[in-house]
């Protein structure tokens, strides 16, 4: 039977190996190719900075995040410093509970160094709470994820937190 070009539906098309069922479904790929690339021109990536002290739970969020974001790791406060000192990020993910700079003390440095940046941490806490880190959290009004998250809760937030001014 024809189909809607007048070719039949299982007979390779003149001067090529292809059926017109295979071209189209290699012409529907390339144009999925075409619109994602489009897509990704057109859209701007925010560039987030992930702080977790657990190298695999750090890499797992990398792997998570950075299908929709620019996505960069810092595995300590100080390095966290460092990293957000020399170029920009729009949101920071970053673990409340952490040996050595906490992310308590990672926001109040932030926020006597580089005022405003402090507002971009959205915090994950994996629910143990120090009285200092609870008394923090109700002070601040920078929002939090508790582990385990899933990622839409994420991405809200760190799109909220990406579009704040500094």
């Amino acid at each position: 039977m024809a189909n809607g070009l007048g070719l039949l539906g299982g007979e390779a098309i003149a001067g090529t190996s292809r059926t017109p069922t295979q071209l189209h479904s290699e012409l529907e790929r390339q144009a999925r190719v075409k619109d994602r690339a489009n897509r990704a021109a057109n859209l701007i990536r925010h560039r987030v900075l992930v702080v977790e002290d657990e190298g695999a739970v750090a890499a797992g969020l990398r792997l998570l995040l950075e299908q929709e974001y620019q996505v960069d790791v810092a595995l300590t406060g100080q390095e966290a410093l460092a990293k957000l000192s020399s170029m920009p990020f729009d949101a920071v993910l970053c673990d409340l509970m952490m040996p050595g700079m906490s992310g308590i003390e990672l926001f109040r440095t932030l926020a006597a160094t580089s005022p405003g940046l402090e507002e971009k941490l959205v915090f994950m806490t994996g629910g143990a709470f120090t009285a200092e880190a609870e008394a923090f959290l109700d002070e601040v009004k920078n929002p939090r994820v508790e582990k385990p998250f899933d990622f839409a809760s994420v991405d809200q937030l760190l799109r909220q937190a990406a579009t704040r001014q500094r």
